[in-house]
């Protein structure tokens, strides 16, 4: 039986004929990266390969580490096995790994999403024989509104509690959707300020984006300040003595999980904006057929119920166990 050129096993996916790993879980001696989150860029490996852009964001999370950049479309060639990074549209220098090798190709995504949010590179579709892909949000009631319309509502809301005299909290992760709020967020209707994960992640990120002027929460700052602005935290600070500076405050969360009431209720949210980073059901599969793929295999998410959507579609779909996490309400990822 031919050995498929990717495999999974104890470390993660794995490139025997580069002797190369795509986002391992474990350390291995050579890794190629597809994004900075934390799920798939792990520490410990002896040499990383992403794209240029990840550099930063990996150096400030792991520390220095033996790091080689490539940019969006650059092939590069390991033990005869051709790869090359695309856009994944997910997060800033996010990339699908190409992998071509013997007239046989195959795409891995990492994470990835169609809409164009103004922050990251947009996802490109790859044409490929084998699809990997996450299904995080692999369920029909999953569909995303126009981001222009969730930061109108978004920046509504802040207004609105400004004039009610509440501080705004809004909740995302540190790397990705944080930069996507802030991005468009209004400063005219006040001050933004950040939680110091998220102010550090993004000092990394200002030399490639134009974002709007932020103020780290620190021990001196005041609920005075705060009142009626907008603080940027991550999810993990809900809860914690961290927020009782913003009394009084009203908190919201800015996650595809939102679509259901009872995420919502569990976390104590006050409100729900629903905003993903990840492909919505109409995204997957809208991008699983512009890549005119014959084998797809489905890595995270609702995998049981999307693979077997996929086979009744035609494609020879199935599911593969991994350590990605995809998106959560309580992960900082």
């Amino acid at each position: 039986m031919k050995e498929p050129l990717l495999a999974f096993n104890a470390n993660g996916i794995y490139c025997a004929a580069a002797d190369v790993y795509l986002d391992p879980w474990r350390k291995v001696d050579k890794a190629i990266i597809s994004h900075g989150h934390a799920d798939h860029s792990r520490w410990g490996n002896k040499k990383y390969i992403t794209h240029h852009h990840n550099i930063p964001i990996m150096k400030h999370r792991l520390g220095e580490i033996d790091v080689e950049g490539k940019a969006y479309g650059e092939s590069f060639t390991i033990n005869n096995v051709k790869f090359s990074l695309h856009p994944a549209g997910h997060v800033i220098g996010s990339s699908q790994i190409r992998v071509e090798h013997k007239g046989e190709v195959w795409v891995f995504t990492g994470d990835y999403k169609d809409e164009v949010d103004g922050v990251c590179t947009p996802f490109e579709p790859v044409k490929c024989d084998t699809f990997i892909t996450e299904c995080t949000f692999g369920l029909p009631a999953f569909k995303w509104k126009p981001q222009a319309e969730v930061m109108q509502d978004i920046n509504q809301w802040w207004q609105d509690n400004k004039a009610e005299g509440r501080t705004s909290v809004l909740f995302g992760y540190s790397l990705g959707k944080a930069q996507r709020l802030l991005k468009h967020l209004n400063p005219d209707v006040g001050k933004i300020y950040t939680h110091g994960a998220i102010e550090n992640m993004t000092e990394v990120l200002r030399a490639m984006v134009d974002f709007p002027e932020t103020t780290r929460v620190t021990r001196e700052t005041t609920k005075k300040e705060l009142n009626g602005n907008l603080v940027l935290a991550p999810p993990s600070a809900h809860g914690g003595t961290w927020i009782r500076k913003m009394v009084p405050y009203v908190t919201a969360s800015a996650s595809g999980w939102m679509t259901f009431r009872g995420a919502r209720r569990r976390r104590a949210i006050d409100k729900g904006f629903v905003m993903s980073d990840h492909c919505d059901w109409d995204g997957l599969l809208n991008s699983i057929k512009a890549t005119g793929c014959e084998k797809v295999i489905c890595t995270h998410g609702y995998t049981d119920i999307f693979s077997k959507y996929l086979r009744e579609l035609g494609y020879d779909a199935r599911t593969q166990d991994t350590q990605y996490e995809g998106e959560s309400v309580d992960s900082d990822l």
